[in-house]
């Protein structure tokens, strides 16, 4: 019997870096093989059974509600691969046991005790210290790793821990399991746990006897933990009466399904097995016509009203669909860059963006962007992980691609292909029109905006670079001194010994390895001692030195002399444009640090200005219109302080009479409606009690009960319908909305809350980008918009062209979409993104 979930966490950790050509992952998969492999062909089982565990709700978490509470949730990368481990082990002729609710220690547990009353010996395949529990006579426990692997019998376990198996679980008793989130007892090791178990013989009989222990120490930390130490015990004792019929005949290994196994293989790119099942994989790809594009018959191969089936990323490597061949640009002439450059002429491709950005570097226009398969199939399903060509290629053709990549003819057949599946699915989810008049338009002006990209001061960030170093190096001399000596400070092993063990701070959570040292426990402990608000600060600005100061000279463009970041339109569920090389979203702007930073985000020279324009509260105001709530409406009409006017309203009091700090309290629930506020989360946030929060979100949905209401809905409607969406009809879809798991479930509402909302305010950004890229394009002006960052948009303005240019871009964003309340920007210019004056 093998415990299948644990080995594929052991082979998803063991085995890094391992994926297909086409992204998907395949270290779990390649790993379990492996194992299962050795198990079979040196040991040569007639029956097996691989168990899965299906649930984290288990019996366990009912008695305790931390068990494996800081175990995350299953990666992601992880559980892509589970599905195809599963399809694996089917067709090797294996039989899967699993039941909703346990896990598969239980599962075994269950199927050992009932093969061991019908007289089967049992070998259990694990490497799990709690399995050992079970070995007896009849039943014995193989951890496949370390050379030949090991054979745990009653002998080798006493060899191994000086006691029986009976005794494994008093132990994990007293030690804990931080795998599980067992709490050990504060002080009880795994030597002192067995030391304890060998002297007073069981559990129990150490329970009997704590005054007969000798370390006054343990003696007391045994006292303090009774009822923990008793819960611990019932939490690492195997399940073996789970309702599960034993037929062994169902367990015996059947004929493997060798041709879907050479399927599987050739999908996940396994060579060795496919070359251990006598199987080669296929790589041969269609042929490419290569022709001369200056030729007279140019005009018989592409004529104007044709639709351009395209793809590459440079001119040098570019193919295309014409006359039902595949063809490529041997030496593109006049005739063929005036196609690419004419927008009458419709391209469909694959990341257009990037071929675009590459084109007009090279001097070449690229116009026409007609269907980007990429922008399309995120439009369909905006909670995939990725959108590899090769992924989608899998997914909806079916096209497996060799080794090396998906070749370039495959990948215009599968553009070719995909083009009217996915159009099909747009019309089906109503998101055709986003996807023409937003998405598609939106690539060409995130293509022109990397492509103009951004520059820096150098010698600002230098010097920034130089200061900052003088003050880690102070930083540090601060918390070695505090600490009592020198240590690693990065290195968490030697930070929980100098927080836990010389400090004496309390263990706020653990991981795997040990107490956590994560920001939320540092967090938590700032209160009680000064070290670990100095640890944050020092990450703090170790983080922005690598990340900004010190990487920010190194993205610098030799030819250009500028940054040129890339604006992703596919990466998140929301609809909201990320960036990375650099990462300009994360720029922290209440720091002095961040601030500075922006400091060196400088205009292009002395004849122009930096122009921020950022949307005032867009996402309240966008609330304000869904909810149709008069009271938040009206606020916003009259032009007054809205977080002002919500205290007002839940205080009780005159607009007058409130304090400032009464109105960042009424701020901080303002925004945080938008984002599913809990009480829990306010209390953390504002530093009061969980009931005084209560009350305080109470009076502000008395206040505005048709916000209230607008939020129920929404939930409701994900529950019923699977999905929400924005005003203009973006989908997000939330399966985990109807999750038993109570954590799971409120998230995925809290994701109903916001996504409306904020995916909204994106999609009204994103209007305004395309209208003013328009607008500058038509003026022909000099001045262009740089960089998106949330609600604010900046440009490089052209001196002689101020007012002119303010104005268009004010109309572009205050009227990009209608809505029941205005949409207000505020507007700024300087000389860099930090020292900037309003304007009015």
């Amino acid at each position: 019997m093998i415990d299948a979930t644990a080995f594929c966490y052991r082979a998803f950790y063991a085995v890094r870096g391992l994926s297909t050509s086409f992204g998907q992952p395949t270290n779990a998969i390649y790993g379990f093989i492996n194992m299962l492999n050795k198990v079979l062909k040196e040991h040569r089982p007639e029956f097996l059974a691989v168990c899965f565990d299906v649930s984290r709700d288990t019996f366990r978490t009912k008695k305790f509600a931390e068990y494996k509470i800081q175990r995350p949730p299953m990666p992601d990368e992880l559980g892509s691969q589970i599905p195809l481990i599963k399809e694996i082990v089917a067709s090797y002729g294996i039989a899967i046991v699993e039941r909703e609710g346990y896990e598969a220690d239980d599962i075994i547990a269950t199927l050992s005790s009932k093969s061991k009353k019908k007289g089967i010996p049992v070998t259990i395949v694990s490497s799990d210290k709690d399995m050992l529990q079970l070995v007896d006579e009849d039943i014995i426990v193989f951890s496949p790793y370390k050379d030949e692997g090991t054979f745990y019998d009653r002998e080798k376990v006493i060899e191994r821990f000086g006691v029986g198996p009976e005794r494994i679980t008093d132990i994990i008793a007293l030690m804990g399991d931080s795998v599980d989130n067992i709490p050990g007892v504060p002080g009880i090791g795994e030597k002192t746990a067995l030391g304890l178990i060998k002297e007073f013989g069981s559990l129990e009989s150490l329970l009997g006897g704590i005054e007969k222990i000798k370390s006054e120490k343990i003696k007391s930390a045994v006292n303090g933990n009774i009822e923990q130490i008793k819960l611990n015990k019932e939490l690492a004792v195997l399940d073996n009466g789970i309702g599960l019929e034993f037929e062994p005949e169902k367990l015996k290994i059947k004929d493997p399904d060798n041709r879907e196994l050479v399927r599987l293989f050739k999908r996940l790119e396994f060579k060795k097995f496919l070359k251990e099942l006598g199987a080669e994989e296929d790589e041969r790809a269609p042929s490419i016509e290569a022709v001369e594009l200056e030729d007279k018959d140019l005009k018989d191969i592409l004529k104007p009203q044709d639709e351009l089936i395209l793809y590459g990323d440079n001119i040098d490597n570019l193919v295309f669909y014409a006359k039902d061949k595949v063809r490529r640009v041997k030496s593109p002439g006049a005739n063929f860059k005036r196609i690419l450059a004419d927008p009458g002429i419709r391209k469909t491709g694959y990341d257009l963006k990037l071929l675009k950005v590459s084109l007009e570097s090279s001097g070449i226009g690229f116009e026409g962007l007609y269907f980007d398969i990429m922008v399309a199939a995120y439009l369909v399903n905006p909670s995939r992980p990725g959108y590899a060509l090769n992924d989608l290629a899998l997914e909806y053709s079916g096209v497996l691609s060799g080794p090396a990549g998906i070749g370039a003819a495959d990948a215009l057949s599968v553009i070719r292909e995909l083009r009217p599946r996915l159009e099909d699915e747009l019309g089906k989810r109503s998101l055709l029109r986003l996807f023409e008049d937003t998405e598609m338009p939106l690539v060409s002006v995130l293509a022109r905006m990397e492509a103009t990209g951004i520059k820096i001061d150098l010698k600002m960030l230098d010097g920034l670079s130089k200061d900052l170093e003088k003050r880690l190096i102070k930083l540090i001399e601060e918390i070695y001194e505090i600490s009592g000596c020198q240590f690693n400070i990065n290195s968490p092993k030697q930070l929980r010994d100098i927080l836990f063990e010389r400090l004496k701070l309390p263990v706020v959570k653990r991981s795997k390895t040990g107490p956590s040292t994560d920001e939320e426990v540092l967090r938590k402990l700032a209160d009680r001692h000064e070290l670990p608000a100095m640890l944050l600060e020092y990450r703090q600005l170790m983080k922005l030195k690598s990340t900004y100061i010190d990487a920010l000279p190194q993205l610098v463009d030799k030819k250009t002399g500028r940054i040129h970041t890339s604006f992703n339109q596919t990466v998140t569920e929301t609809g909201r444009l990320s960036s990375s090389n650099p990462n300009l979203q994360n720029l922290p702007v209440k720091t002095e640090l961040g601030r500075n930073i922006r400091k060196a985000v400088v205009a292009f020279d002395k004849d122009s200005l930096l122009l921020s324009c950022d949307y005032s509260q867009v996402e309240l105001r966008v609330l304000a219109h869904l909810s149709k709530d008069s009271n938040l409406i009206s606020a916003f009409m009259e032009g007054k302080d809205i977080h002002r006017i919500t205290a007002s309203l839940i205080y009780g009091l005159n607009e007058d009479d409130i304090s400032e700090p009464m109105r960042e309290s009424a701020k901080r629930v303002n925004f945080g409606i938008i984002y599913g506020l809990t009480s829990y989360g306010l209390s953390r946030d504002l530093k009061i009690g969980i009931d005084e929060a209560q009350v305080f979100i109470e009076a502000y949905f008395s206040r505005y009960p048709q916000v209230k209401d607008y939020l129920e809905g929404q939930i409701h409607f994900a529950r019923e319908e699977g999905f929400v969406s924005t005003m203009l009809g973006r989908r997000r879809y939330l399966p985990e909305i109807n999750n038993k798991n109570q954590g799971i479930r409120q998230f995925a509402e809290r994701q109903a809350v916001n996504t409306p909302i904020q995916g909204s305010a994106s999609d009204l950004i994103k209007l305004a980008m395309i209208r003013i890229d328009k607008q500058i394009r038509r003026e022909k002006m000099k001045s262009v918009m740089i960089i998106q960052v949330h609600d604010e948009l900046v440009f490089n303005m052209v001196k002689g062209e101020e007012k002119e240019f303010i104005g268009l871009v004010r109309r572009g964003m205050e009227e990009a979409i209608e809505l029941d309340i205005p949409l207000k920007v505020d507007i700024k210019r300087g000389r860099n993104w930090s020292e900037m004056e309003e304007v009015k």
